[in-house]
Parts: structure tokens; C-alpha cells; sequence
């Protein structure tokens, strides 16, 4: 059953196109963490939604090779550190590991590579060198002395096409979203950082265009295309990444590469809030996964509480819902000592597979197994388990 995803770029649903690379390989690239704090829930809904188009395109027999990057040099990191008094390093290891348990508890499979920001400097460094080279990228000399390298949005005749957004509203987001529009000498205000020359008290790689450490944008661009190759199936992430960040990872790399469009599809993720408020650090209303699994809740209806809306709306968590998943997976439990015919068992399967393949149709498919008279020599129950990641027995 073909997998059908919304498409932020094309701005509907449609088939992925699976392919594949040389290898025969499905690529498929989601941002990660900057590891400076826990993982919250409204991070673990991006990451199980993702694990759930992985699932369907295994079960559709394809070969997947997923990437996930983890920005480990980034600015909110050293700031926590800072504050914390702890080196960076290591705050970053220890969140970096705390994620990855976050994720094995949720039953989220993991990527075949995590590559951290540090790991693939060599790799920004030359798709840097690439666009300088071409003419492309442009320096800016700080007051300190210090060399910043920039992508101007020119780079490709179609910058903007993923977000589809209007000037004044890429200007608002690029502000809010790490962007840094009042630089003086840079050619349009929107031009994205490439490079950041090296201050004092901050880390820096050697580079031919001068010490430093990579941008953000470009970091994605370089993990993604020196693993999955210049074009590949799908990039995701959470709504609030389209733009500017996957606006600037894509057209990094398509201007280095000389290519239309660096993703197939580009998907993304609704913002969660807790009981109608959105979460933040500022409010002080996160939820914690490794929180909610001290405090006894089964993974799997974790799983269930976030499956319970669609992954595209923006959506409420509450532990109302919480109780209301873990009551439905009882339920569901317990329906496995029901036995069905084989014929009436695949036929709930096959129902659910096509819920999932309609853009993860997550809420029908619930329904779906709400209403399945119960169980066949672990049909259905394995069927639940592999596709949606919900453990019955």
C-alpha cells in the first residue's frame, strides 16, 4: 500500500516516490535535538511520527536508509552550560544519551545515523569552500576581526518554494528563528549564515576561509546529501523548521549540487500544547517523556495519547488523555484473548495499513482497531506492533 505524505512544498498529499538511490535505498532525513535539555513531548510527537512513516515504507518492503543530525555546537547549548557550570561537552552527551534512552523507551526505531554536528565539520567546511568557490557565498569581516561566511537567498532561482511564505513573514520568522536580519553588510537581510568565524570563549575548526564553526542551516545540508546523496525521498521536522531552517538546508545544497529540489517530499509536524497552552521552557510546561515513564505511564499509550490526533494539527496534550489512551490499551489487550477467523483478521489488518498510507491517518486507524472483534494466532497483535509501534503482549 503506497505511502501517501502532505507535501509543505507542493501543498497537498501525494505518493512518496520510493525509488530509491543507487543503492535501492529509500533516504529519509529528520532534523534532531540541540542536546541542552530533555526530550518533551512535543519533540517525541515529531520523532514518533516520523518512526511511523519508517515503519510503513519497512513494511512495504522498501530498503530505508534514515539519517537523524544532532546539533552538538550550537549557541543554546554553551548558554546552559554556562549557566549550569558544566563544560558543553558533556551537558551534550548526557542529553544526547537521555534522548536516545527517551526513544528506545517509546520503541522509536532508531536511525541507522546519528551524526552530530562535530562529526560532520569536514564535510561543512568543503560544501562552504564549494559555494565560495563558485561564487556563491560571500564573507563579512565581524568588528572582532572574526570571518562570517553567508549564503544570499539568490543562491537558487527557487529559494522559498518549501515554505511558500511571503516576504514579510519569512522576515518575521528568520527574526524569531535564529536569524540575524540587522547585520549590517549583509546583501539582503535574509541571507543565511554559512560559517561563523571564531570568538573567544567559543569553539572553532580550521578552515581555509578562516577558524570557526558551521552554521546551522548548512549543517543539515551537509549530514543529509553526504549520506543520502544530492536528492533524496523525504526531509521532515517540526512546522516550525520549514522556514527558515529547511528553507536554507535545501537551498544550501541545491546551490552547491546544481540541483531543482534536494527533498522529494518535505514534511512536517504540528505543535503539541498542554491542556490548550502551548508548551515552552518560558511557562515552564513541558512534559518530560523519562518523567511520564517514572511516573508509570506504558510507553505504548504514550504512543497512543500522541496518535490520537493527526501528526499535521497542531493539537492538545492533556493527562486526560493520557488515561483515556491507557484505557484503550486495556482494552485492546484484552480483546486478544478473542480469537477471530484468519480471513477476518488480515481484512483488519489491510484496513489499518490503508488508514496509515492516507497521510497517517493515526485517528482512523485507532478506530479501526477499536472496533476489530479481537485477535488470530498474533495477527493483529503484530500487526498493531509493527506498524504503530504498540506493544499488546
Amino acid at each position: 500500500m503506497p505511502l501517501a505524505l502532505y507535501d509543505t512544498a507542493d501543498g497537498g498529499v501525494r505518493v512518496v516516490d520510493t525509488r530509491g538511490n543507487a543503492d535501492g535505498e529509500v533516504g529519509m532525513y529528520v532534523c534532531g535535538i540541540t542536546p541542552y535539555d530533555s526530550t518533551h513531548l512535543g519533540h517525541a510527537a515529531t520523532y514518533l511520527t516520523f518512526d511511523l512513516v519508517y515503519r510503513q515504507l519497512l513494511a512495504n518492503g522498501h530498503k530505508v536508509h534514515y539519517v537523524q543530525n544532532i546539533t552538538d555546537v550550537d549557541d543554546p547549548l554553551f548558554e546552559r552550560a554556562e549557566r549550569d557550570g558544566v563544560d558543553w561537552r558533556e551537558l551534550g552527551t548526557s542529553q544526547i544519551d537521555l534522548f536516545r534512552s527517551d526513544m528506545e523507551i517509546l520503541s522509536v526505531i532508531p536511525p541507522r545515523d546519528y551524526i552530530g554536528a562535530m562529526e560532520a565539520v569536514d564535510e561543512v567546511v568543503e560544501m562552504v569552500q564549494t559555494l565560495l568557490d563558485k561564487g556563491i557565498a560571500y564573507s563579512l569581516d565581524d568588528a572582532s576581526g572574526a570571518r562570517d561566511i553567508y549564503a544570499p537567498i539568490t543562491a537558487t532561482e527557487q529559494f522559498g518554494y518549501e515554505s511558500n511564505l511571503d516576504r514579510a513573514t519569512m522576515e518575521e520568522y528568520f527574526a524569531e528563528r535564529g536569524g540575524d536580519p540587522e547585520r549590517p553588510g549583509k546583501r539582503d537581510p535574509l541571507d543565511a549564515l554559512l560559517w561563523r568565524g571564531h570568538r573567544d570563549g567559543e569553539p572553532a575548526w580550521n578552515a581555509p576561509f578562516g577558524s570557526g564553526r558551521p552554521g546551522w542551516h548548512i549543517e543539515c545540508s551537509a549530514i543529509a546529501t553526504n549520506r543520502l546523496g544530492t536528492t533524496f525521498a523525504i526531509q521532515g521536522g517540526g512546522s516550525d523548521l520549514a522556514f527558515p531552517h529547511h528553507e536554507f538546508s535545501a537551498a544550501h545544497a541545491e546551490a552547491t549540487y546544481d540541483v531543482d529540489r534536494m527533498a522529494g517530499h518535505y514534511v512536517h509536524t504540528g505543535m503539541i500544547a498542554l491542556d490548550g497552552v502551548k508548551m515552552s521552557k518560558s511557562l515552564g510546561n513541558l512534559v518530560f517523556v523519562h518523567k511520564l515513564s517514572e511516573q508509570g505511564h506504558d510507553p505504548s499509550a504514550i504512543r497512543l495519547a500522541v496518535f490520537s490526533g493527526h501528526y499535521r494539527d497542531d493539537r492538545d496534550f492533556s493527562y486526560e488523555a493520557l488515561d483515556e489512551a491507557e484505557a484503550r490499551l486495556t482494552r485492546w489487550r484484552e480483546a486478544l484473548a478473542r480469537e477471530v477467523g484468519e480471513e477476518e483478521a488480515v481484512g483488519v489488518v489491510d484496513k489499518l495499513r490503508a488508514a496509515l498510507a492516507r497521510d497517517l491517518d493515526t485517528v482512523s486507524a485507532l478506530r479501526i482497531v477499536d472496533d476489530a472483534p479481537g485477535d488470530h494466532n498474533g495477527i493483529i497483535a503484530d500487526a498493531i506492533d509493527g506498524l504503530l509501534g504498540v506493544q499488546l503482549r
